[in-house]
């Protein structure tokens, strides 16, 4: 009999997660690219959600507020992204510069191979089923709207 546990979701989830960054890290060569994880979210999240305050981009690729400064900052150095006036003086956004677009661009084209790749175990039907069950899990077992 199939052990359908909660710690055994929680463990079966845990490998196969893992297992993917795995597959992940091996394709994306970030020291290659001279960009480290936290650099590669920062810049993924910039090319697909376009200038965004400093503030904004944390929460949304896992990274204190001293982490993300740090990171922008170091990102600023590399010239793949600048901070940019808004307006309102109180806010600065982050922006992809033409060189971290291009770095970028690049970089997730072939992650986005590889994660096909990985994927593709399962069918498109497994996906759509994959997805709703994991957003359901996401959120505490609520039911979506």
């Amino acid at each position: 009999m199939q052990d359908t546990s909660g710690v055994h979701v929680w463990l079966v989830l845990a490998k196969a997660f893992h297992a993917l960054m795995a597959h992940a890290e091996e394709s994306l060569h970030l020291s290659r690219a001279g960009l480290g994880d936290s650099d590669f979210r920062v810049l993924e999240v910039l090319l697909h959600k376009g200038p965004l305050p400093v503030n904004t981009i944390g929460p949304k690729v896992w990274l204190t507020p001293g982490s993300i400064s740090v990171a922008v900052d170091r990102l600023e150095k590399k010239a793949l992204v600048k901070r940019k006036n808004t307006v309102d003086r109180r806010v600065r956004l982050v922006e992809l510069t033409a060189k971290g677009r291009a770095l970028i661009a690049k970089t997730f084209r072939e992650h986005a191979t590889a994660m096909e790749e990985a994927a593709g175990v399962l069918s498109k039907e497994e996906r759509l089923i994959l997805l709703r069950l994991l957003k359901k899990l996401g959120k505490g077992g609520q039911e979506e709207s």
